[in-house]
């Protein structure tokens, strides 16, 4: 067995050790089909107000200018399926955002597999990345095998479905490299025809600028009226697209305690929203992503649905 072969089998054991759910790895380079893509997604404006999509061009397409003599892109994903669900009669919050901020959970993971990895193989140099960064996380994780981009823009598998975090690590080691899978959403429109806000305007084509999470997440000033009685309760994103998505049949709960929701989050009523006060809203969503949208974020949102 080569030392690349090692490798890439060491890399993904102690993935597997470190609770996430799948790991593939793809040759570091320009992202060459997702170029006119990008460029044709930005000059519709499909990026509404968030205007940090339009920076670092290359770099989003490009890995090596972002980690220097870059060889190989390790994707990973974590899931965040839920157990348990929020209240029927609740203004609804993404599930993604049950649980404690993502980016700080997996990038501690991040970190112990990058130093996994230098004491095992050695001088390994890299950097870790979670959306936080021009990195195209749903290209390199559908060019690494580990799912196709489904028609709602979303990496499905056929295994688990949709619920899950991608994230990245870009090293300069040489190691053996993953095929893509098929795309198997074939007919199916369920994503397409679903979205109250019609935000999905072709096949693989979201536009960002008309999605509820964009709504109620990204944007900074007061929501378009023309949305009003769109948004199907939604205060903060919106699972609808991979709801309906026949293949999160098979979404299996999470393992991460950190993702493991506070109960009184599940148990809110819409008179427990409406009612909540800034002190209250921080002790509730602490370390939580609901706090990037702060109070006065939620309450605009919530104004909003009512």
């Amino acid at each position: 067995m080569s030392n690349k072969e090692k490798n890439t089998i060491f890399i993904k054991s102690e993935a597997k050790r470190l609770g996430f759910l799948s790991c593939g790895i793809s040759k570091a380079g320009f992202l060459e089909e997702e170029a006119p893509r990008l460029e044709n997604w930005l000059n519709k404006q499909m990026n509404g107000q968030m205007f940090y999509m339009e920076n670092n061009f290359d770099k989003r397409l490009n890995p090596t200018l972002l980690v220097d003599d870059s060889k190989s892109v390790v994707s990973l994903l974590l899931n965040y399926y839920p157990s348990e669900f929020q209240n029927s009669d609740s203004y609804k919050i993404s599930k993604y955002a049950y649980g404690q901020d993502y980016h700080f959970v997996i990038k501690e993971k991040l970190k112990e597999l990058l130093f996994s990895i230098q004491e095992q193989i050695g001088d390994v140099s890299g950097r870790a990345f979670v959306d936080s960064a021009p990195v195209l996380d749903k290209a390199w994780a559908a060019k690494s095998g580990l799912g196709w981009i489904g028609k709602n823009g979303n990496l499905i598998t056929q295994k688990v479905g949709s619920f899950y975090f991608i994230a990245e690590l870009i090293i300069d080691l040489e190691l053996e490299y993953d095929n893509r899978t098929a795309d198997h959403c074939g007919s199916c429109t369920a994503c397409i025809d679903s979205c109250p806000t019609e935000a999905i305007v072709g096949p693989h084509v979201v536009d960002g600028s008309k999605c509820i999470s964009y709504f109620t997440i990204e944007l900074k000033e007061n929501i378009p009226q023309e949305m009003k009685g769109k948004f199907d309760d939604w205060a903060f994103g919106c699972d609808i697209c991979q709801d309906v998505c026949p293949w999160n049949r098979f979404s299996k709960a999470h393992n991460e305690p950190l993702f493991n929701p506070n109960p009184e989050i599940l148990s809110m009523s819409k008179k427990d929203w409406d009612e909540i006060t800034d002190e209250t809203f921080n002790m509730v969503f602490k370390n939580s992503p609901l706090k990037r949208t702060k109070f006065s974020g939620i309450n605009r949102n919530i104004d909003f649905l009512k």
